[in-house]
């Protein structure tokens, strides 16, 4: 049985997640979901009251779908990233599934911490959902890639396990200044390696000649419909860019489109 994590605030964009997280579950039986809050211990009394909160989510969010498999867990916790990071190695989560708050202004967003905590401590893969995303199923899929020793730095199995759930056509992307009409001999090594990894999925290759990297991406996941973002992250820099940026056209995909990353 796969297990998603969902960790909730009771915000929003919290619970816009958790929607998002039962349209996956709803496709896919052999799925269970853990809503999961955490709390300081100063706050010890407050068990109850969380768990009754959990518990209301859980009816609100089953209302449609019945028959998604919901579990609540509420615990004292200082820490709230070693709390779900504990969680997710006891679990053997197949991936955490988390919103993002502060709506009203980009530097206030969750993204900025417990988010990229959780991807730099690679217990499993986080999916990422912004607050004006909505589960229409996941058609289209971008993977993003340097082209540079992906069979080292591409981690196979997560990433199949991903695509599993949801069996996409499958959109390489890689973006490169360099780019000319022909591909270097290297490029076609690294290109048939990734054929390698993605064979039995639909796949394209797209190889996009940008100096700007989040606005080349934001404009392919608007051209091509992309559904779900998949990013391999060698450093916070591309996921905080895209979402500390101030540039409005660098930032059109993220108001609809999650993003997943995984580690190599």
């Amino acid at each position: 049985m796969k297990t998603f994590i969902v960790p909730t605030d009771f915000s929003d964009t919290a619970k816009n997640a958790a929607e998002f997280a039962v349209g996956i579950a709803s496709q896919n039986q052999d799925t269970q979901i853990i809503l999961y809050n955490s709390f300081e211990k100063k706050y010890a009394d407050r068990i109850e009251i969380m768990l009754a909160a959990l518990e209301k989510l859980k009816e609100e969010l089953l209302a449609g779908n019945a028959g998604v498999k919901i579990t609540c867990m509420a615990e004292e916790e200082n820490s709230f990233t070693t709390g779900l990071e504990r969680l997710a190695r006891h679990q053997s989560a197949d991936i955490i599934i988390m919103g993002i708050t502060g709506a009203t202004r980009l530097e206030q967003l969750f993204m900025g911490s417990n988010t990229l905590d959780m991807v730099e401590k690679n217990v499993c893969p986080v999916m990422i959902i912004p607050p004006n995303a909505k589960f229409t199923g996941i058609k289209n899929v971008a993977l993003t890639s340097d082209f540079k020793n992906v069979d080292k730095t591409i981690p196979v199995k997560p990433l199949q396990a991903i695509l599993s759930l949801f069996n996409p056509v499958v959109h390489v992307v890689n973006v490169d200044s360099e780019h000319y009409v022909e591909l270097t001999e290297e490029y076609k090594a690294e290109k048939e390696k990734i054929n390698v990894m993605l064979e039995g999925y639909q796949h394209e290759f797209y190889f996009m000649r940008f100096f700007d990297f989040i606005e080349a991406i934001s404009e392919f996941t608007e051209d091509y419909n992309i559904d779900l973002l998949i990013t391999v992250p060698k450093n916070h820099s591309f996921l905080g860019g895209l979402f500390r940026s101030s540039a409005t056209k660098k930032l059109k995909y993220h108001t609809h489109v999650p993003m997943i990353a995984i580690h190599e």
